[in-house]
């Protein structure tokens, strides 16, 4: 029975630690759900795995032939929750989708737990340092590599003093911006008309240049200019 408490206590110090350097690398970059989320995670899907694998030894008084011991429906319940949890953390602002990333690294946070429950350390190790490699790495992989920025430009005008689309796009693409669909309103009793432009850019800078130049126009009643991604 000391074997099988030693056997609990490195277990869960493995889940901290794990959970811990993954959250670690959460909190540094500001996400919401950090060291101390993805540490309960890894712990409790550790501590929950626990359960039912000392589940014999917890309940004695029951005879372990009418016993069903099937550690992979603790499993798909530890999943379950998670997907809740997960859930949270995801937030739409406008056409943007964020937090994604951070529900994913609690989703496999999870999965480490569980591994380390079951005692399969080399995968919960291996699992670790892929995800943090994953997390660290492409992320710097992501900030040299080519690729396309995307936003969405809302620009609005007074119903009488307006220019025609095509006259904005060729503002937009003199700071190195691309146009891509567009969509129209008429706002407050057509006292104003809106375009909203999805843009790209190979450059996120190209962003900055081009709010700078909109903001200099003074037919433009208003205007916002939203980077979309995770």
């Amino acid at each position: 029975m000391q074997i099988e408490y030693l056997n609990t206590l490195i277990n869960l110090g493995l889940a901290v630690l794990a959970g811990g350097i993954i959250g670690l690398e959460r909190t540094f970059h500001g996400h919401p759900a950090g060291f101390r989320t993805h540490t309960l995670v890894c712990t409790a899907s550790a501590l929950l795995m626990l359960v039912t694998v000392y589940q014999a030894q917890l309940l004695p008084a029951i005879p372990l032939a009418t016993m069903r011991i099937d550690p992979t429906r603790m499993a798909q319940g530890i999943m379950t929750g998670i997907g809740f949890l997960g859930a949270g953390v995801i937030m739409k602002e406008g056409l943007t989708i964020r937090g994604l990333t951070t529900a994913a690294s609690i989703w496999i946070t999870a999965s480490i737990g569980i591994l380390i429950g079951l005692s399969f350390y080399l995968p919960a190790a291996a699992a670790t340092v892929i995800t943090i490699g994953t997390l660290a790495l492409f992320r710097w992989i992501e900030t040299i590599m080519p690729s396309l920025h995307y936003g969405i430009l809302t620009v609005r005008f007074r119903n009488n003093d307006y220019p025609k689309v095509s006259d904005l796009k060729k503002t937009v693409n003199k700071h190195g911006v691309d146009c891509a669909k567009t969509s129209f309103n008429l706002l407050e009793g057509k006292k104003f008309i809106e375009y909203q432009i999805t843009i790209r850019t190979k450059d996120t800078v190209n962003f900055q240049k081009l709010a700078s130049a909109l903001s200099k126009m003074k037919h433009i009643y208003a205007f916002s200019l939203t980077p979309t991604g995770d």
